[in-house]
């Protein structure tokens, strides 16, 4: 049973939903038997086929009403936990857009609830999952809640980003009716769910599941750590064994330059060079001057200090002094998108800017640029930088988490080819890099490893060895699931 708050194509915030779409139809691939459990958001009836009707029972005073469906395109089973009065709004799963939704500690602890009342019935039929695998703070309690029953499931949690926690008052304990101790622990105490005077859903995860995992081996490397645990260091390192991290994949159907209907034309390993017509395509739509010889840059992301925003807004001045035009897509915080907005005003010819998310945009954009900036702060894993390897363009990303794990630096690194020579007209057969990584995060930092790109992309014969080794790379869920596959079975043990 896989328990989430996201799904896609669903429901989508960020790459949450995308693990919860494609590690499940791995999992099938492997000979699980795999079924998902979200909650009802406004506009889930609508899903083909239609959601029937499987139950009703009430939880803490709601009534809350069990459909029944498939994930689109699959014949994986669906759970909504359909409880309009919480889940049916506006806006995005957690706020309306700005700001929280303020009863979210309720919506989530019912969902909790409700996916614990759905395994313990056997999900109303006679189907009991060996394993329920949860996803991030919002399923934090299920694990605690199924922890003090000798016939229950195995647990996994899985943390995607352990910068949001699930924060409440103590008083949500009494609200969600939970029970004052769980295997002789107090609830409200610093070993269960206290944290720092507030309850903290995601410890629920990480104290009460059989294993805790993460996304990356990197990731699960830098949260041991007080620069990157999040005051939940100490108790990760705890763990001890329990905690692991494991690199998401990506679905290499959806993201392949061969077949994909959204960007001008379609290229392959074989065909690299008809790459160079989706950047032509990619300057004509944002109106930049066609100058295939000029290093193009391409973001796509989330515009938040997490994602490094702030850094590119600062490292921009000083970049326009090489030979090279920046298209930024994204939507975030209001700050940066009005400092992008008024760069690309004042450097029309050389800066774009799309607000917003548009999926077809997100692909024509990672197609035609020749480089992707990903100067994340942190990145547990991250998606951007293996489908830009898989279209031939060069990730430029900080040395963090999933980024460190999935990017071969090919800056310091030897680019021999069958003489061992490193310059003109060599037929370059092995690259030790797929893309460019810098340590340093600051703007000196992010200038520095992008006029080593700069550097690379005046070596037309480099640059196709760097872009043909990350397309050649294997990113794809079976690798992930065969993970995922080993650490199910090792919980059972």
């Amino acid at each position: 049973m896989f328990a989430c708050s996201e799904l896609y194509p669903l429901i989508k915030t960020g790459g949450l939903a995308d693990v919860a779409y494609n590690l499940p139809r791995a999992l099938v691939q492997l000979g699980h038997q795999v079924r998902i459990v979200l909650p009802a958001y406004r506009g889930l009836a609508e899903v083909t086929p239609p959601p029937q009707p499987l139950c009703r029972f009430e939880i803490i005073g709601y009534e809350v009403a069990l459909l029944v469906s498939h994930v689109p395109d699959t014949t994986i089973p669906l759970y909504l936990i359909d409880c309009p009065e919480l889940f049916n709004r506006p806006g995005d799963p957690y706020g309306d857009g700005s700001h929280p939704w303020p009863d979210n500690a309720l919506r989530f602890g019912l969902f909790c609830r409700a996916v614990v009342d759905l395994v313990e019935n056997h999900c109303y039929g006679d189907w009991l999952p060996d394993i329920v695998h949860c996803n991030d703070w919002q399923t934090g309690l299920v694990p605690l809640l199924l922890a003090d029953g000798a016939a229950n499931p195995a647990t996994l949690f899985t943390i995607h980003n352990l910068g949001y926690q699930g924060l409440f008052s103590q008083q949500t304990l009494a609200e969600l009716g939970l029970p004052e101790e769980v295997k002789g622990v107090p609830l409200w105490d610093f070993r269960a769910l206290e944290f720092y005077g507030e309850l903290s859903y995601i410890k629920g995860g990480i104290v009460f599941a059989d294993a805790v995992n993460t996304v990356s081996p990197g990731y699960a490397q830098e949260v041991l750590t007080p620069e990157f645990g999040c005051g939940l260091d100490g108790l990760l390192r705890h763990c001890g064994a329990r905690f692991s991290g494991i690199v998401n994949g990506i679905d290499t159907d959806y993201w392949s330059p061969a077949k994909d209907p959204d960007i001008d034309l379609n290229y392959s390993v074989e065909s690299l060079a008809d790459k160079q017509a989706n950047k032509r395509g990619l300057l004509a739509r944002f109106h930049l001057p066609d100058d295939e010889n000029t290093l193009l840059l391409g973001m796509v992301s989330r515009l938040t200090e997490q994602k490094g925003i702030d850094l590119l807004l600062d490292a921009l001045p000083a970049l326009l002094d090489l030979p090279l035009k920046v298209v930024v897509l994204g939507s975030g915080e209001a700050q940066y998108e009005q400092r992008l907005l008024v760069l690309a005003a004042q450097h029309p010819d050389r800066i774009a800017f799309h607000s917003g998310y548009h999926e077809a945009l997100a692909h024509r954009i990672i197609a035609g640029v020749d480089a992707l900036l990903i100067p994340s702060r942190y990145e547990p894993c991250g998606l951007t930088q293996m489908y830009s390897q898989r279209y031939g363009t060069v990730p430029i990303a900080h040395a963090v988490g999933g980024l460190r794990d999935t990017i071969i630096n090919a800056c310091g690194r030897a680019v021999q080819g069958e003489s061992g020579g490193a310059s003109g007209g060599e037929p370059w057969d092995g690259v030790a890099g797929t893309g460019i990584l810098f340590d340093d995060y600051s703007v000196a930092g992010l200038q520095g490893a992008v006029a080593s790109a700069n550097k690379l992309f005046q070596h037309a014969m480099l640059w196709s060895c760097l872009q043909l080794a990350g397309m050649k790379q294997d990113f794809s869920w079976a690798a992930s699931a065969r993970e995922y596959n080993r650490l199910y079975h090792r919980i059972l043990r």
